[in-house]
């Protein structure tokens, strides 16, 4: 496949475009250096990692691949310290952070030479990225799977607001899975495309089988936006998606919503496989996601499609 050049292949040292998400309990080193050593950006998933798995998963990644990768940073990760400097002991590339305030750990990064990327749901988020000294921004759409805005703006509408606002690469996120939908987003203004749902199907995705065969018989209407009174997630529907409905619609306290949740929810859903109690963080996308692929052929087939698109659209 022919190489691509634009300011985030140039600013990543890719091939193309596309960055594969860091998804906690999906995303670890195998998944990550596959993506890495087929041309694309892959990222590890720190926030279901405790420090020293991820120092781990870190050096894996190094020897799997000699490529660049990244690792993706909840903000509001309770280690987040020990997180961070185990990135700058380990000279990790690139840093994607998300959800929390770029300002606070963007400068110590960049001075340990680390390129810097934040994900936002708005432009005045991206504005703020931007301000912080980041290099680049993921606008994500209401489509996406995981935590999100509760703005709920789709990414049709919030990527050409964020490339109006700021001067900085903007990669798009949310509701993409094909090419197709990569050039769309490119059309509208990205340099790039953040891929989680896809990826999740992949066989190097760490997460559960039984999680996979769920993805591949989704169907529109499957997901949708939920626990927004404390950080809103987009599920797939289960039984505990339908107990968290009926808790909302009885108007429960935050305190109850959080007991509700417990902890490792998430890791019981995705990791574990419980399908049925579990938390399934999943973008609307998987609705048209059918086949589980190695995580090189995913990015060759999308590229191919973009291709395929830009140069034979009625194709």
């Amino acid at each position: 496949m022919p190489s691509f050049t634009n300011r985030i292949t140039q600013l990543f040292g890719i091939s193309y475009p596309i960055v594969q998400a860091g998804m906690v309990w999906v995303s670890g080193w195998r998944l990550a250096s596959a993506v890495s050593n087929a041309g694309g950006l892959g990222l590890i998933g720190s926030g279901s990692m405790y420090p020293e798995v991820l120092k781990e998963h870190i050096q894996k990644c190094k020897k799997a691949t000699n490529k660049p990768f990244g690792v993706n940073v909840p903000l509001l990760y309770p280690n987040i310290d020990e997180h961070i400097q185990i990135i700058i002991n380990e000279k990790v590339p690139v840093v994607f952070t998300s959800a929390g305030n770029p300002a606070v750990w963007t400068a110590l990064l960049k001075q340990h030479g680390i390129i810097v990327v934040h994900v936002v749901s708005s432009s005045r988020f991206a504005l703020k990225a931007q301000q912080a000294g980041c290099d680049a921004v993921v606008a994500e759409g209401f489509e996406a799977g995981g935590h999100n805005g509760r703005e709920e703006t789709t990414t049709l509408v919030l990527l050409p607001s964020v490339c109006i606002t700021v001067s900085i690469p903007v990669i798009a996120a949310g509701g993409i899975a094909t090419g197709r939908q990569m050039l769309a987003a490119m059309v509208l203004g990205a340099e790039g495309v953040q891929i989680g749902s896809r990826f999740v199907a992949s066989n190097e995705s760490s997460a559960n089988q039984k999680f996979k065969a769920a993805i591949l018989g989704a169907a529109e209407g499957d997901t949708q936006l939920s626990l927004k009174q404390l950080t809103p997630v987009r599920l797939m529907k289960n039984k505990f998606y339908n107990e968290v409905q009926q808790a909302e619609r009885n108007c429960v306290s935050v305190e109850a919503l959080q007991n509700l949740l417990g902890k490792g929810r998430a890791k019981k859903g995705m990791f574990d496989g419980d399908l049925e109690h579990g938390e399934l963080e999943i973008g609307q996308v998987s609705a048209i996601i059918k086949t589980i692929q190695p995580a090189a052929e995913i990015v060759s087939e999308i590229w191919d499609e973009f291709n395929l698109a830009l140069y034979h659209p009625l194709k």
